[in-house]
């Protein structure tokens, strides 16, 4: 392949402002990439010895797929018939396998070999101290945990698909879900997503899998990954049963659940009676910012959550929030374990309201901003869509370390105008230009006045 050399001259006070930039030593992306290749690496490969694709090389195209946004299969083969540089450089591929290889490769890997990858890039996370910026409340992180659907057919399926039966015609639909985790804060805009649990046909069973048992499962292998990572579990009122409550409280979580009246008739009509009899704190907060709207508590401790399981005791916050220009008025329920007091109730509210984040930062990321979560990469017949699956996450999982941490990742992402400008302009001078790793690709993005630039004809 023959190459033209194009250098475009930057002004001098560019140059150094862009120079100037630094990444870090251990959460840059170049680094984390690497540290996703080793533990590729240390993933035993049971094929036969003379495979001409390792293991390591597969898992690692699968991953560039999604860092790259690529919406197909097909889209990321085209990259490794254009000849592969950039995969090799930046993703350290020597052998770049075909669609239906990768396929076939990745369809045999067990997802629980994925599970450390996840805790390799959180560790560095820690360690920099970054994570201290999601910080909530009395040194706990907040968990949100919800579950989406990313995959459903009337004709495609595999065994690990669930089947919904419509009653009236008998037709199947057969779906896929997945039950994700992010560490989130209300004052941020970043997620750090953990592994999500997959919600599918479980070997051995007739029936369906779901939420509450992903939730289960979840929990056990959070806490065996996680063992003393401090967390508050911010869940929807789905998950304000008593089994559910109790696996929390084995497993040290804290935890700020929703409740409705219809939900927990017995709940409500205890704390109205402790209302009657003067028992709960009512209290109303003005707004420091916006004068008006109105907090509005009220708050009891030690209550029963429910009439069949009284020696279960929570906390209970209720909230209205009241705007006196519109005349409209917001109403929410939550049980924690955080005993609830007027110095800490705003707080909790908060954390209960920023349960949206795992939907608008998380699932509508994954589906709406270039990740292509519900595209059907490929189903397998083994563990495909789950490994696919695991491997998005942990793309999305380096982007939105780059996006606490890394300078140069966000002044690059500023200079495109957005996520979605940001990956058309990293597909494109992944096409079209030689790059020795990732910095040097954002630097790109952020002028190509920067640096010596080698053309593809």
């Amino acid at each position: 392949m023959s190459h033209i050399k194009t250098i475009v001259k930057a002004s001098k006070h560019n140059k150094e402002r862009i120079d100037s930039i630094r990444v870090r030593k251990h959460l840059n992306a170049d680094t984390l990439i690497a540290t996703l290749r080793n533990r590729f690496e240390a993933i035993s490969d049971k094929r036969a010895g003379n495979a001409t694709v390792a293991l390591v090389d597969a898992l690692m195209s699968g991953f560039a797929m999604f860092s790259l946004k690529d919406p197909s299969l097909l889209q990321f083969d085209l990259r490794r018939k254009a000849g592969g540089h950039n995969l090799r450089s930046l993703y350290g591929i020597n052998t770049i396998p075909s669609d239906s290889a990768m396929r076939e490769i990745l369809d045999a890997v067990s997802p629980d070999e994925l599970r450390l990858a996840f805790k390799d890039i959180f560790r560095p996370l820690q360690r920099g101290k970054l994570l201290e910026k999601m910080t909530f409340i009395e040194g706990c992180y907040l968990l949100n945990l919800a579950g989406t659907g990313y995959f459903s057919s009337k004709k495609r399926h595999s065994p690990c698909c669930m089947q919904k039966v419509n009653s009236k015609t008998g037709e199947i639909t057969y779906y896929l879900q997945m039950l994700g985790a992010a560490i989130v804060h209300p004052d941020q805009k970043k997620v750090i997503p953990l592994c999500p649990e997959i919600i599918m046909q479980q070997d051995g069973t007739s029936k369906n899998d779901c939420e509450r048992n992903a939730a289960k499962r979840f929990i056990a292998h959070l806490r065996r990954e996680h063992p003393h990572l401090p967390l508050i579990i911010n869940e929807d009122p789905l998950s304000s049963n008593a089994p559910h409550i109790r696996d929390l409280q084995e497993h040290n979580l804290h935890y700020i659940l929703g409740v409705k009246p219809g939900d927990h008739e017995f709940l409500f009509q205890f704390v109205d009676n402790a209302a009657e009899q003067g028992k709960t704190t009512e209290f109303v907060i003005k707004d420091d910012k916006k004068s008006h709207i109105h907090h509005c508590f009220r708050l009891l401790n030690d209550v029963p959550l429910n009439a069949s399981n009284q020696e279960l005791r929570v906390n209970f916050i209720e909230y209205w929030q009241t705007n006196t220009k519109t005349g409209k008025t917001r109403h929410f329920t939550w049980v924690t374990d955080f005993t609830v007091t007027p110095d800490n109730a705003l707080q909790i509210m908060r954390g209960g309201r920023a349960r949206w984040k795992i939907e608008n930062e998380t699932f509508n990321t994954l589906k709406n901003q270039g990740y292509h979560f519900e595209h059907n990469y490929g189903l397998g017949n083994q563990h495909l869509s789950t490994v696919f699956v695991l491997l998005m996450t942990l793309a999305f999982l380096v982007d939105q370390v780059q996006q606490l941490c890394c300078q140069l990742f966000n002044a690059a992402l500023k200079r495109a105008g957005g996520k979605k400008n940001f990956w058309d302009r990293v597909r494109s001078l992944f096409r079209i230009t030689m790059l020795d790793n990732m910095e040097q690709l954002y630097r790109a993005i952020l002028t190509a006045d920067s640096q010596k630039l080698v053309l593809r004809e």
